[in-house]
């Protein structure tokens, strides 16, 4: 997995609320268990019309928003079913971190396991970051996760919770898998002794 550290970057409003997992990557693109090619379905529904043609006015299409890696969105993001399918949507767009007022959730679990920082601010705050991102792409935020920090284009810090093994596991670009790595000479350790103890098993 990825490491997450610092991201500058151009971030797109969504203020919509109660994005759930179905509008972030429709069911009929689930078939798949790969991570990658996902990020040509996000939000597939609102990006594109019945003739597979780009809806212009949604964000994402729009010429400035084209390369977004921060989406400030409304409250709920992410609710709905827990299909993991939505972060890696997300992440294969290129989108790396997502801030709102809340999370589903396993949705926001999810985030974690796959390279993606959800950021849960007060709304206030989002406010600011919603009309900070309306500025386009010379506008640029920037996420320092080892500070905890949000920076607008314009220099206003605001500050975010995180829990610390959470944040472990993204600085040092850690899944489950990976966390399960680091414990690999206890566990041949444990399996060697255990078939000296029992070699008939």
């Amino acid at each position: 997995m990825d490491k997450f550290e610092t991201l500058t970057g151009i971030a797109a409003p969504m203020p919509l609320v109660n994005i759930d997992t179905d509008m972030i990557i429709p069911k009929q693109f689930l078939k798949t268990i790969k991570r990658s090619g996902l990020g040509a379905n996000l939000f597939d529904e609102m990006r594109f019309d019945r003739q597979g043609n780009e809806v212009l006015d949604f964000v994402l299409n729009q010429a400035q928003y084209r390369e977004t890696e921060i989406l400030v969105a409304g409250d709920n993001f992410g609710c709905g079913s827990s299909r993991e399918h939505a972060p890696w949507a997300i992440k294969d767009f290129g989108i790396r971190c997502v801030i709102s007022t809340s999370f589903a959730d396993i949705f926001y679990n999810n985030c974690f396991k796959n390279g993606i920082l959800p950021i849960v601010l007060p709304q206030e705050q989002v406010d600011v970051l919603m009309k900070d991102a309306e500025k386009g792409s010379n506008a640029r935020m920037t996420i320092d996760l080892e500070a905890q920090t949000v920076t607008t284009s314009d220099g206003e810090v605001f500050t975010f919770e995180v829990d610390p093994f959470k944040k472990r596991c993204l600085l040092e670009g850690l899944d489950d898998i990976g966390l399960t790595m680091e414990k690999v000479s206890a566990i041949d350790s444990f399996e060697a002794q255990a078939s000296a103890a029992r070699p008939w098993v």
